[in-house]
């Protein structure tokens, strides 16, 4: 047992009228304890439970990510240097609406912006589709390759993944205790702030509750992150609905923005699809990507557009749309797509070749 750390689990469990929020000190150090099991397995449930019960501050959601960084993967800068996009979801993935984030990330690696994103296996509680599966069902495997691996890919393609289990072990050794205590703890909101990468970015993060986006906007003060971009997303992703108006914040250094976004003013207005058989899905995607119309479609060039805009593509969104359009009825997206799959083979094949 670590005594150090039962004394931060009385801090935050003591109860509505005698709990006592940590510093962003003894959050960091917490979180430490947790990803490393200094702490036993009693107190790591016992302190998820209570602090989701207590609501992190943003002194401790910075603490913990300071943590993050010092025990986690950093991805490291893309070497031509350009301004990537890091798209932050919820690790538990989808399991009501068809996702469109791997479109998204198509159509700006063959505009040019990079993009980075992060996150695991299926995830309790939720158990929706995760990324890495979705770019599976596309024929990328993405779970073989080492961080050293990733950044390689990401130089070659403008694409790269930043996977749990391989790259970041301790974080992914405390999924069990999200099953065990059947809520999602502080560490599922850490993981919408988290960024693993070095070079200049955008971190764009998916939210569903009002509260959260406070949170983020002071924690990401706190920690010195000027570029940043909030959605409302369908299921909490980064993947802008269409069945409502889209909520945005965007925030540069020294510029605020709060974006009402009404698909209706561009044509894209309509239900948000629904996620159906998971099997199909690929195919689904696959058949945007070759151009073809459909409402999933309506929806993935409403979101490829918006971020075309918001990554410095295009000037409005409105050109990001035409843009986004281009980039999928000329068949550069799938060629995107066709160009991942090949050089993640390679080097899933060099490392195979570097075990024999």
């Amino acid at each position: 047992m670590s005594y150090e750390f039962r004394d931060l689990l009385k801090q935050v469990g003591s109860g509505s009228h005698t709990s006592k929020a940590l510093t962003r000190d003894e959050a960091a150090a917490a979180t430490r304890m947790m990803l490393t099991q200094t702490a036993t397995p009693a107190q790591i449930g016992a302190f998820m439970i209570a602090h989701r019960i207590k609501r992190p501050t943003v002194d401790e959601l910075a603490g913990t990510l300071d943590a993050y960084a010092a025990l986690g993967p950093t991805l490291p800068a893309i070497a031509d240097g350009r301004h990537a996009l890091v798209l932050s979801c919820p690790y538990d993935g989808r399991s009501r609406t068809a996702p469109v984030t791997p479109i998204t990330a198509l159509v700006l690696a063959a505009a040019g912006v990079p993009v980075v994103m992060h996150g695991g296996d299926r995830m309790p509680t939720k158990e929706g589709i995760p990324l890495i599966e979705l770019w599976g069902q596309l024929g990328v495997d993405l779970r073989p390759h080492s961080l050293d691996q990733a950044h390689t890919l990401l130089n070659r393609t403008g694409l790269g993944l930043v996977y749990l289990p391989q790259h970041f072990p301790l974080a992914h050794g405390l999924v069990p205790y999200r099953e065990q205590i059947g809520k999602r703890p502080p560490f599922a909101t850490v993981e919408l702030l988290w960024s693993p990468y070095a070079g200049p970015h955008t971190l764009v993060m998916g939210f569903v509750h009002p509260p959260t986006e406070e949170f983020a906007k002071g924690t990401f003060a706190l920690r010195g992150q000027a570029d940043w971009i909030t959605i409302k997303g369908l299921e909490g992703s980064c993947d802008l609905a269409r069945g409502r108006t889209a909520i945005v914040g965007v925030n540069h250094p020294g510029q605020t923005d709060r974006l009402l976004l009404h698909p209706r003013d561009y044509g894209l207005e309509g239900d948000d699809v629904e996620l159906g058989d998971e099997l199909t899905l690929s195919d689904r995607l696959l058949d945007i990507l070759a151009g073809n119309t459909s409402e999933l479609a309506k929806t993935a060039l409403w979101n490829a557009g918006f971020y075309l805009w918001q990554g410095g593509v295009a000037d409005s969104l409105p050109e990001g749309l035409a843009e986004a359009q281009t980039l999928l009825a000329t068949g550069k997206a799938l060629a995107k797509l066709e160009e991942f799959r090949q050089q993640s083979a390679d080097i899933a094949q060099a490392l195979t070749f570097s075990h024999s």
